[in-house]
C-alpha cells in the first residue's frame, strides 16, 4: 500500500512511521512519497537520508498554477493509495479530498470535536486545554473532508492529565499517544 506523508515542517509521523517499518510493524506500507510546502521543512533532510523521493509544493516554485491540482496529479503519478498530514499546515483543497475521499488522514492533538477548527493545531491545542482545567485530552485520527478537523473519526485514544503538567509535559505525553494512534491505525488499513 503506497502511503504519502504531506509535512510541512519536521514531520514527527514520518520518524514513527520509519522507526515501525524497521522493526517490521507495518509490513503492508509502502512509504512512496513525502510532500512538503516548506523548502526548509526538516523532513526534507529525513526524506532524503531514507531515499524516499520528496517535492517541494508551493508557490515559489508553483507560482502560476493551482498547488492543490499539482499535488493530486503528483499524488496520482506515485500511485498513492493514502495520504498522512504529519503538521502540513496548509488546508486540503477540494481537488485533493474529492480525488482521495476517505484516503486522507490527519492526526489532531486533542478529542474531536473539542478543540478543533482553524487555528487550533499543536501548542494552542494543549495551552486550550490546559486553560480550560480539562481532566484529560488525547489524540484524534480521522479522515480529512473539506472541513477543519470534522471528517469521520478513525481512532481516538485518551490520557488523564496530570494536575502538575504545563504545556511541554502534556504534548509530549500526547506525542507518545499520537505515535501508538498512527501506527494501530495504518497497521489497520486496508
Amino acid at each position: 500500500m503506497n502511503l504519502a506523508i504531506l509535512a510541512s515542517h519536521n514531520g514527527s509521523a514520518f520518524d514513527y512511521i520509519i522507526e515501525s517499518k524497521q522493526q517490521n510493524l507495518l509490513p503492508n506500507i509502502n512509504l512512496a512519497l513525502v510532500i512538503t510546502n516548506n523548502s526548509n521543512a526538516n523532513i526534507i533532510n529525513k526524506a532524503n537520508k531514507a531515499n524516499i523521493p520528496c517535492i517541494i509544493i508551493n508557490s515559489k516554485l508553483y507560482p502560476d498554477i493551482n498547488l492543490d491540482e499539482k499535488i493530486k496529479d503528483t499524488l496520482l503519478q506515485y500511485k498513492v493509495d493514502f495520504v498522512l498530514l504529519a503538521g502540513y499546515m496548509k488546508k486540503i483543497g477540494h481537488e485533493i479530498v474529492d480525488s482521495f475521499s476517505n484516503k486522507i488522514i490527519n492526526s489532531h492533538p486533542a478529542l474531536l470535536p473539542k478543540y478543533g477548527g482553524v487555528g487550533m493545531y499543536g501548542r494552542f491545542v494543549h495551552e486550550a486545554v490546559l486553560a480550560n482545567k480539562e481532566k484529560y485530552s488525547g489524540v484524534t485520527i480521522h479522515f480529512v473532508n473539506n472541513h477543519y478537523d470534522e471528517g469521520e473519526v478513525i481512532l481516538q485514544k485518551s490520557i488523564n492529565i496530570d494536575s502538575s503538567w504545563n504545556e511541554d509535559k502534556l504534548e509530549y505525553n500526547i506525542k507518545l499517544l499520537e505515535k501508538e494512534a498512527i501506527i494501530e491505525v495504518l497497521g489497520n488499513l486496508k
